[in-house]
């Protein structure tokens, strides 16, 4: 017993300090976001503008240009971090992730037909994409159930609607006229620009409600991770009991992709490297949630700031680019080990 509480106490510690130092980085990142642009703010005007000493101009760049965005980027991070974790460990499949599963396709297509089809703008398209990822959640995981259901079988089911939602997806787009296409095709690749302080509430709204329902919910997860049968034996209704994370998972992967359309590969990373940095095959929620903020800040920073040319791109371009080199070594790992994902 003391040596397994000796253990016990050295993961803690090892995952409280991987917490505290992802949390540096978090807000390292951010004050960068606040900072950094064709105007600089140096840090003791910015800490200034920040609490409200500021001059004219720093608190028109800083309040009002920057700061919505670096908001949406920590808000989205944190909501498909924990999408991801949520849906690999639900499922026991490292490729359990939305935007692999089809999750996120499901909210594209619906806000691009709410686009191009309704006339839709604003809210009302973060309203569709929301009502689509449901929709297809609940598409595959009534096609995936056979008297129970079976990550793996819910993986194979999502990854073939997630293709019809590309094949429905690039009907609606070379039907559509040249500048509504365009527009459509920017929030397809995930994008934080235009934040409004209206979506960062809507979604911080929705984390408030999701995340202490994930936390309630966390017991039964880690009796679900014994296996079926077992959580039977404890006395979990184990179907419920999957049923509600999966609901919340959706729900994370929906409001992400509402607020900031489907930053790709968010989802899909965040899990696997805050649990290689905490050296545990634990759930690992809140380091999952810290890397996903920082993957979205940094990759923010990057589309904005250091592409050559001063070229400015979406947020979801560079998460891709960092993200399909993570799939392809994944794929080569478990290739050369003789394992399954």
């Amino acid at each position: 017993m003391s040596t397994v509480t000796a253990v016990r106490r050295r993961h803690r510690y090892r995952e409280v300090l991987v917490i505290a130092v992802l949390a540096a980085i978090v807000v390292a990142l951010f004050a960068t976001s606040l900072a950094l642009g064709a105007y600089t703010v140096s840090v003791p005007d910015l800490i200034a503008t920040l609490v409200g000493q500021g001059q004219g101009r720093d608190n028109f760049i800083v309040l009002t240009l920057r700061l919505p965005r670096a908001t949406l980027a920590v808000l989205v991070g944190i909501a498909f971090g924990l999408a991801g974790a949520l849906f690999q460990s639900l499922l026991g499949n490292v490729l359990a992730s939305p935007d692999v599963i089809g999750i996120s396709g499901g909210a594209s297509a619906a806000a691009v037909l709410a686009l191009l089809v309704l006339g839709f703008s604003g809210p009302a398209v973060s309203i569709a994409a929301f009502l689509g990822a449901l929709g297809v959640a609940a598409l595959i995981y009534g096609l995936s159930w056979r008297a129970g259901l079976t990550g793996y079988r819910f993986v194979l089911v999502g990854v073939a609607i997630g293709f019809f939602g590309k094949a429905v997806l690039g009907y609606l787009l070379t039907r559509a006229d040249v500048r509504d296409a365009q527009s459509a095709l920017v929030w397809l690749v995930g994008s934080l620009s235009g934040a409004q302080w209206a979506d960062i509430a809507a979604l911080a709204v929705a984390l408030a409600v999701l995340l202490p329902a994930l936390l309630l919910l966390t017991p039964q997860l880690r009796v679900l991770q014994l296996g079926d049968d077992a959580a039977r034996g404890l006395g979990l209704p184990v179907q419920r009991s999957r049923l509600i994370l999966l609901v919340i998972a959706v729900a994370l992967a929906a409001v992400g992709t509402a607020a900031a359309g489907p930053v790709a590969f968010v989802a899909f990373v965040a899990a696997p490297i805050a649990r290689r940095l905490v050296g545990t095959g634990g759930l690992a929620f809140v380091p999952s949630a810290m890397v996903g903020a920082v993957v979205v800040l940094g990759s923010d920073i990057v589309a904005q700031h250091f592409l050559p040319g001063g070229v400015q791109v979406p947020v979801g371009i560079i998460t891709g680019a960092v993200g399909a080199p993570y799939l392809l070594w994944l794929l080569a790992r478990a290739n050369r080990s003789g394992g399954v994902l």
